[in-house]
């Protein structure tokens, strides 16, 4: 990860290293599920550090990917938590035609944090929703780890 001041190790933002290895553990766990996945990862501010369609990926799902990591390092919260939330009646209703539409609202977009400071995101699609979040919480965890 970037540092700010490396004496400090202070984590601003995820590097190319660090997107490596979100990639890595999302496509092991889309093998282990059998669904090949569109896998992009963003720095704190929503910027492609680095994309991945796995072989099978489908192609429409290239810009759901990138948009659902932007969205999560952009609000710093899920995606899911938009779906939620952009429901008739509730508070963030139409969000998702905010910004021509690039504010995504269904599972698999989750923010990267690091001392609780959202530092970058991983955005997952292809699956189903609930695919697409799995597969972006094995990656958080393969990066933990």
């Amino acid at each position: 990860m970037d540092n700010e001041d490396p004496e400090m190790q202070t984590i601003t933002t995820l590097d190319i290293t660090d997107a490596r290895k979100l990639i890595e553990g999302a496509r092991n766990h889309a093998d282990k599920i059998g669904v090949p996945m569109c896998i992009a990862v963003t720095d704190n501010a929503g910027n492609l550090i680095a994309f991945e369609r796995m072989e099978g990926g489908k192609v429409t799902s290239t810009t759901i990917a990138i948009d659902k990591a932007y969205t999560a390092a952009a609000a710093r919260k899920a995606t899911h938590e938009y779906g939620e939330a952009s429901q008739p009646g509730k508070p963030a209703y139409g969000i998702n035609s905010a910004i021509g539409g690039r504010l995504m609202v269904v599972a698999g977009g989750l923010p990267v944090t690091a001392d609780g400071t959202v530092v970058g995101a991983i955005g997952i699609s292809s699956g189903t929703p609930t695919q697409d979040l799995e597969v972006a919480r094995a990656a958080l965890a393969h990066f933990s780890a």
